[in-house]
């Protein structure tokens, strides 16, 4: 076997950015129409569970139990889509009137982040993020004085989700799909899917979907 090499030339891999969040507000079994959510400044994918549980028997450990996995993820941003004020417990009474505390609406997310390499930078390649069946959880808005260093306000959000079925596999919420390793050709229609074109609207493709369109032939 030949001698491992490290840090080779184009092989100094790094992950920036996030950008081209789209919003898919779920409406019963579907999701709407797409839409930007423009002003987004992080997405932390915050995954949690898979404890380790020791057994122990015959005076010795005997196996570990791992409980089950859970996926959520926290948004910050400077604003958000009209849309989402469903998903964050508003609803509109009159056009400009809206009242809190109202049933919260489940959505899912698609956004985008950059992977860039020693060579081409950040325009190596990007990710495709999916998040599923999420819901916002209530959050604490701060309105401050402008003074003499006035900053912008952020909204943060905590993210619930609940996991889709994928068929021989456990179930998941989250789906990442890397540019740098899928056709190009194939990962165009899933963004045209996803973003949508000049004659169809942007939707949110089930995890079936995703694997039926970067399929190889």
């Amino acid at each position: 076997m030949p001698r491992i090499i490290f840090d080779k030339t184009a092989e100094k891999i790094y992950e920036t950015g996030v950008d081209q969040c789209v919003l898919f507000v779920r409406d019963g079994n579907t999701y709407q129409t797409g839409v930007a959510w423009n002003g987004i400044t992080s997405i932390s994918e915050n995954p949690s569970g898979a404890e380790a549980t020791a057994v122990y028997a015959d005076n010795i450990k005997y196996l570990n139990i791992i409980s089950g996995e859970d996926f959520g993820a926290t948004v910050e941003a400077y604003t958000y889509p009209d849309e989402f004020a469903e998903c964050d417990g508003s609803a509109e009474l009159l056009p400009g009137v809206k009242i809190g505390q109202q049933t919260r609406k489940p959505f899912a997310l698609c956004y985008r982040t950059q992977v860039g390499n020693d060579v081409a930078g950040t325009g190596y390649g990007y990710k495709l993020h999916f998040i599923y069946n999420a819901q916002a959880a209530p959050s604490a808005k701060t309105y401050q004085t402008i003074n003499e260093s006035p900053e912008a306000m952020t909204f943060s959000w905590e993210l619930s989700t609940t996991p889709e079925t994928v068929p021989g596999y456990k179930p998941s919420a989250y789906v990442v799909v890397d540019s740098t390793k899928v056709d190009a050709s194939k990962l165009k229609a899933l963004e045209d899917k996803v973003y949508g074109t000049e004659s169809t609207e942007p939707t949110m493709p089930a995890i079936d979907e995703i694997v039926s369109l970067l399929k190889s032939n």
